[in-house]
């Protein structure tokens, strides 16, 4: 059975933008998932990257026109500028990584819904009513938003160094067992490919 390392923050609009196609792609040959969010600014520092704020201008005016034309191409409501963003995603990946251990509901929409609360909700997650709503929302215990605070931060912190190890440098990056990587929402397509035997 194949299977595919998801790498991502819940704070990244391109994340948003991908929507639920990686489950629909993992489900289409029979791939497994392991999410593993982490705190994608401190892997910038690992990897030469640069956190939006610090980014030149004309850079961010390219990111700004970018998303709204993928917004409207995947037909996706898109805010532009969140109200709570940035904000702290610790405590959704906390929530994702104890709904992974715990299971019993959709992890991918569990993953899809923190990134459409920030994105399209106006919504804080990192909120504690903001992360049980979540979680119940995919059919998880609303609890382990405070149950798995220890676990999560412990894993989330390796999931970072663990990316910095397997070449991860952005959000979203999925790598398959065979060490294919592909970085971004736009590169789904090639992963689906791959999967399917065809490159």
């Amino acid at each position: 059975m194949a299977h595919i390392n998801y790498y991502f923050t819940t704070l990244s609009p391109f994340t948003y933008l991908a929507g639920t196609r990686l489950e629909e792609i993992a489900a289409r040959h029979g791939a497994g998932i392991t999410y593993k969010p982490l705190d994608v600014m401190a892997l910038f520092a690992r990897t030469g990257g640069t956190a939006p704020r610090e980014r030149h201008p004309s850079r961010m005016e390219y990111r700004s026109q970018e998303l709204i034309r993928l917004a409207k191409k995947l037909d996706m409501p898109l805010t532009l500028k969140p109200a709570h963003w940035p904000t702290n995603p610790a405590p959704s990946g906390y929530a994702i990584i104890a709904a992974q251990k715990a299971g019993g509901g959709d992890l991918g929409k569990l993953a899809f819904s923190f990134l459409r609360a920030c994105w399209a909700e106006q919504k804080d997650i990192a909120e504690d009513d903001v992360v049980r709503d979540c979680l119940s929302g995919a059919g998880f215990d609303p609890k382990l938003a405070d149950s798995g605070l220890l676990t999560g931060a412990e894993t989330y912190g390796a999931n970072l160094e663990e990316a910095a190890a397997q070449g991860v440098f952005g959000s979203p990056f999925y790598i398959t067992e065979d060490d294919q990587r592909f970085f971004g929402q736009d590169r789904l397509e090639d992963l689906d490919l791959h999967l399917a035997g065809k490159f």
